[in-house]
């Protein structure tokens, strides 16, 4: 079930972008509360979760400060958020599929048709429904002399 998550995260792919960020509106509040309430408490008990100030300063002035406990707090939440869609969103979905398809008896693994195997399924079926002998393209073949 990790793999599958860092699959989830390593991804790229624009449709699940999109889910991504239609669930993450849609589940702010779900995903707020569980991280608020939950999951932050549990951090906290380690030690504090506030990481502000974790840096160092260029010059004296305050605006040139590089803050990396800003930055690790960012990635922090992000993972526990991504974390909370992943293992209650999309793993359900994913294991919903996975027994739907079973039940339909589509196997996932097996290779697509090509174009033309497609074509010539059609081209096979197109035959048998006119039940007239059809040569390779589906054009009637004349079997005798024409020149009468």
């Amino acid at each position: 079930m990790l793999k599958g998550f860092k699959d989830f995260i390593m991804r790229g792919n624009v449709i699940d972008l999109a889910v991504g960020v239609i669930i993450g509106a849609a589940f702010t509040a779900i995903v707020t509360a569980i991280t608020d309430s939950l999951i932050q408490p549990i951090i906290n008990s380690f030690g504090s979760a506030d990481m502000a100030g974790l840096g160092f300063q260029i010059t004296d002035n305050e605006n040139t400060f590089i803050d990396f406990g800003v930055v690790i707090t960012a990635v922090i939440n992000f993972l526990i958020i991504a974390a909370v869609v992943y293992f209650i969103i999309v793993a359900p979905i994913n294991k919903l599929n996975e027994m739907n398809n079973k039940r339909l008896g589509v196997d996932e693994d097996a290779p697509a048709p090509t174009a033309e195997e497609l074509l010539a399924e059609i081209r096979d079926i197109m035959a048998a429904d006119a039940g007239g002998s059809t040569g390779a393209h589906g054009i009637d073949r004349p079997t005798g002399d024409d020149t009468k």
